[in-house]
């Protein structure tokens, strides 16, 4: 884990707002011993959840999207520290195990323009050295029978969880995808695209699922590929879901799950999916948080629940006095997906 910036307890202690009269996560969550070697101190705690951040958009550039998901780390592990611990959820069932470096990849994307043909292959190129890291520290944790909970970043970083998971388990695994995009574009070089369709095409991935589709932002080519492909790629669409209520929400999560279950899955949530949620893609229409939740607490209660990755949200894009409501909406679906397994009232 040689690319990993431990998160230590005085990270903690410096976000954490104590109050008197009250026990909040920051207070609870483990961290990994100075000079402790991480895997060891992950095989002997007993906490089953392991939080890591992934502080970059590179793949977001890459994509023609707009920068700024890289400020979610920050803005979520600050809300969670601030989360109360009570008989509900208890911080002492996380472990913040900190973030992937990319600080020198972050540096050299600085100067980089999208628009040139040479500038986005150097972009690809550093998001598949990114993709090494993902799926190496993922593969670490989940062979050590932990639960990762990634914040990114952008959704590039599926590409890299599905792989370091698939590597832990010796078989490729499936994916539920909570979003408005399929991220199955093309293999045209690596970006928050096509994370899916590379892990797809690699073996890593078995069966995927996505689910709230925008038909509007949804080229036929895509459409066509996975046509191709519904054996083991499908979707149903927000628009058939919410505008035309054609299909039921709460029946459709039972169908995809239906598709997935028999393997691990992994759980990916794009905040794009959700109405004025500052992202790269940015959208006025889509699910509300509640059915976010929903979502979330229905598929992470299922024993083959792998992980939960939580992206795109971009904090720097958003208000200035309220650009912490992504780390708070952030820190209710890590809850959410803990709660879905442990809560003991």
């Amino acid at each position: 884990m040689e690319k990993l910036l431990p998160f230590t307890k005085y990270d903690l202690a410096k976000i954490t707002n104590h109050r008197s009269g009250e026990i909040k996560f920051g207070e609870k969550m483990h961290t990994v011993p100075k000079d402790a070697d991480p895997i060891t101190f992950l095989s002997t705690c007993e906490a089953q959840y392991v939080i890591i951040g992934i502080p970059e958009d590179i793949g977001i550039r890459a994509n023609y999207g707009r920068p700024g998901a890289a400020s979610a780390w920050e803005s979520a592990i600050r809300s969670v520290a601030n989360i109360q611990h009570n008989r509900f959820c208890k911080g002492s069932n996380l472990v913040v195990l900190g973030q992937i470096n990319v600080s020198e990849e972050m540096k050299e994307v600085e100067h980089l323009d999208f628009n040139s043909i040479d500038d986005r292959s150097k972009l690809s190129k550093l998001v598949e050295k990114i993709d090494k890291d993902v799926s190496h520290i993922i593969c670490s944790i989940i062979q050590l029978g932990k639960t990762p909970i990634i914040i990114g970043g952008g959704h590039n970083n599926a590409y890299g969880n599905i792989k370091g998971t698939a590597l832990a388990k010796g078989k490729p695994i499936n994916a539920i995808n909570f979003d408005a995009h399929s991220d199955f574009r093309i293999l045209e070089g690596r970006h928050s695209g096509n994370g899916f369709s590379y892990a797809f095409e690699e073996g890593f991935l078995k069966k995927y699922f996505v689910f709230g589709l925008h038909e509007n932002y949804t080229s036929k080519s895509v459409l066509d590929i996975i046509k191709k492909t519904e054996d083991r790629v499908r979707y149903i669409t927000y628009d058939s879901l919410k505008i035309r209520k054609e299909k039921d929400f709460n029946l459709e999560m039972f169908n995809a799950f239906e598709f997935i279950k028999n393997d691990c899955f992994g759980i990916e949530i794009d905040l794009d999916a959700i109405p004025n949620i500052a992202s790269s893609a940015m959208t006025i229409s889509g699910f509300s948080v509640e059915e976010l939740r929903q979502f979330i607490s229905f598929f992470g209660k299922h024993s083959n629940a792998a992980y939960l990755h939580i992206c795109e949200g971009a904090p720097d894009l958003g208000e200035e006095k309220n650009n912490h409501l992504i780390g708070k909406l952030i820190g209710y679906l890590i809850t959410d997906f803990v709660k879905a397994n442990t809560v003991d009232v």
